[in-house]
């Protein structure tokens, strides 16, 4: 059944159309994730939704009776009161059946007298003791409890007062009335903000089985992952709605994008061939001929034509190294840092090797982003050494963007970095980051943080180091650019030490997780799915077909090392073929110079050139040979 459905909505303010023709429909028990950049409209369709703005053309039809829920990004709680005194609120018509049933009672034991009346006095009894169980009526304060302690609040806060909390607690404390109240229809706003990974996994496990429906935007990708049922993306003020989670979402995107980029290059491979035929038509210049041209041409201004599809993942680019590292990258032994009385960690030891995808990951203040910096330098350890292995280039992706000069351009603080480069290469390069024509004048000051954080990316990019040393690089980044950024970091043939709380984004890059927490430090092996299986596997069952937890952890380690391997000949094969390309470019020059007669008017030129493409040719002939070794390697190890 169709809960809620959303026709040709449209919504502007001002001269500014934010949604100009959305459409798609939600069925009982769908959980969809509502996505696209910021700014295109989610948060606006959702107020329309819940009945807070009115749209200027289309309709929103929502089931008779349906009762809705909206978590906006800011909400608001009853000044005064009590954590749990907020909750109890939800309950009140709970309490209100409660006094009912005990009048219902008092009145059914002077009834005996009247059997009608006391037949009459039960059956209301029935029916009220089903709605006040329903409703939770005897369960409503571990109902309460147990979503405070879901959502992070420890008992001791439940008489806390509600005006003492943070704008986060607020949040959250919202969030679980919300929940307490089960709506039949959840409108929930970004609800995955100021939320840990425990109290995220939580609210994973509660929502994907919430009998309601379910409409969220969310930039959190693996919190979608795991709860949504279904995607509506809202592109250039429409909307377009997916099957299955995130995931299968962006297959399915990437899919359609073929798709509809292969019917507009037939469709323009059409229009150019009836434009040919037209154009011979008219040159007969007869009067039978010029009809047909003239009838073709009515037909090709009939013809609905097709808009050339925007990939809205725009930025593109690769991290390469530009030499490779011994396999001993980086020993960190017995090191201790605290600031004043705040300690963070004692006798830290990691040995990274080459190709090892790290993920610190822990609660805030724990140290993660300190023991980047003291890998880095920047900060000095309290005791213990850490050294790095041979040939190890170190880049730094600092989540604060300290290190950008808020007064240069954003051409200028790129190009100081490479004063050897030519300015069109850096313009290249800062293009591939959606820095364009002017933009590039802008000063760091103005940009927001999504941009400063790709001018960063542009000159890591740039450095080619093989250890890359990463302090929360998708904060600020729009979700497609988060998996451009993996894209490119699946590609990289060197070694990656990140801070993230990013799930998805930890999944596809980690091979290998250090928890950090108060009371010590754990290590998994595997991305994040296998860290949440580990940790929460009973120890009693960490034996697995008669193998010892020390033996699996050998053959989790042993095909670690089989995937950095197949990493690696993926980068070779990749290096291989742009050699090969590259080789072909210069052969094809020299080609064309020798096809030029007047080379020959110059005999040293002309012998110049000959020798050059010889040695062209001989080593094209290494260059494959290479290509074909490492795809055959590949082959072998896929």
């Amino acid at each position: 059944m169709i809960v809620l459905s959303a026709q040709n909505v449209a919504k502007a303010f001002g001269v500014n159309v934010v949604l100009k023709d959305v459409s798609f429909t939600l069925q009982q028990g769908d959980r969809i994730g509502l996505v696209g950049v910021n700014g295109c409209g989610k948060s606006t369709l959702m107020r329309i939704i819940a009945g807070l703005d009115v749209p200027d053309s289309g309709e929103i039809s929502i089931v008779r009776g349906t009762r809705i829920g909206y978590l906006a990004q800011q909400d608001m709680v009853t000044s005064g009161a009590s954590i749990w005194a907020e909750l109890e609120k939800v309950y009140e018509p709970v309490f209100e059946m409660e006094k009912r049933l005990r009048q219902l009672e008092n009145e059914m034991e002077h009834a005996h007298t009247d059997p009608a009346r006391f037949i009459s006095l039960s059956a209301d009894y029935d029916k009220l003791m089903r709605r006040f169980e329903d409703a939770d009526g005897y369960a409503w304060k571990s109902m309460v409890s147990g979503v405070l302690n879901g959502l992070g609040f420890k008992p001791s806060q439940y008489e806390q007062n509600v005006d003492s909390l943070s704008g986060g607690e607020k949040t959250r404390l919202c969030l679980a009335r919300l929940l307490l109240q089960k709506p039949d229809l959840l409108l929930l706003d970004e609800p995955t903000n100021h939320l840990d990974m425990e109290t995220l996994a939580w609210l994973e496990n509660y929502l994907a089985s919430y009998r309601g429906s379910v409409l969220v935007i969310s930039h959190d990708r693996y919190f979608l992952d795991h709860v949504c049922t279904g995607m509506v993306e809202i592109l250039m003020g429409t909307a377009e709605q997916y099957s299955g989670n995130y995931t299968r979402y962006i297959a399915q995107r990437e899919e359609r994008f073929e798709t509809r980029i292969r019917a507009y290059e037939l469709q323009q491979k059409e229009i150019e061939r009836q434009q040919a035929i037209i154009a011979r038509y008219r040159m007969f210049n007869r009067e039978k001929s010029i009809r047909a041209a003239e009838s073709r041409e009515k037909a090709l201004e009939r013809m609905e034509k097709l808009e050339k599809p925007v990939d809205e993942r725009a930025i593109r680019f690769r991290f390469e190294a530009r030499r490779r590292t011994g396999e001993d990258v980086l020993m960190i032994n017995e090191v201790s840092k605290s600031f004043g009385e705040k300690h963070l960690f004692s006798k830290f030891s990691l040995h990274v090797r080459a190709g090892d995808r790290i993920a610190l990951i822990g609660p805030n203040g724990v140290g993660k982003s300190t023991l980047i910096k003291l890998i880095t330098g920047e900060v000095p350890s309290d005791s213990g050494d850490i050294r790095y292995g041979s040939n190890v280039d170190v880049g730094y992706y600092d989540q604060h963007q300290s290190s950008l000069d808020p007064e240069k351009t954003v051409l200028d603080e790129v190009w100081d970095r490479f004063p050897r480069m030519e300015q069109s290469d850096v313009r290249g390069a800062l293009g591939m980051f959606l820095f364009t024509g002017d933009d590039v004048f802008q000063p760091i000051r103005t940009l927001s943080g999504g941009e400063k954080g790709r001018v960063a990316l542009t000159a890591l990019m740039l450095r080619k180091d093989n250890l890359l040393l990463l302090d929360e690089p998708t904060n600020h980044l729009d979700m497609d650019s988060r998996e451009v950024l993996e894209d490119a970091l699946s590609g990289f043939g060197g070694t990656i030490i990140t801070v993230s709380h990013d799930r998805y984004f930890i999944n596809r890059v980690a091979d290998r997780i250090i928890e950090m927490q108060p009371d010590g430090v754990t290590e998994y092996m595997g991305n994040y799915d296998d860290y949440l299986e580990k940790k929460n596997r009973p120890v009693e069952q960490e034996t697995v077909a008669g193998k010892t937890r020390t033996e699996l952890e050998k053959e989790k380690r042993r095909e670690k090392m089989n995937k950095q391997a197949l990493r690696q000949l993926k980068v070779r094969a990749q290096e291989a073929e742009k050699a090969v390309g590259a080789k072909e470019e210069e052969i094809a020059g020299l080609e064309a110079q020798m096809a030029d007669p007047n080379l020959y008017a110059d005999a040293e030129r002309a012998a110049e050139v000959q020798k050059a493409y010889q040695q062209a040719q001989s080593d094209l002939s290494r260059l494959y040979e290479e290509w074909e070794a490492a795809e055959a390697a590949l082959q072998e190890e896929g």
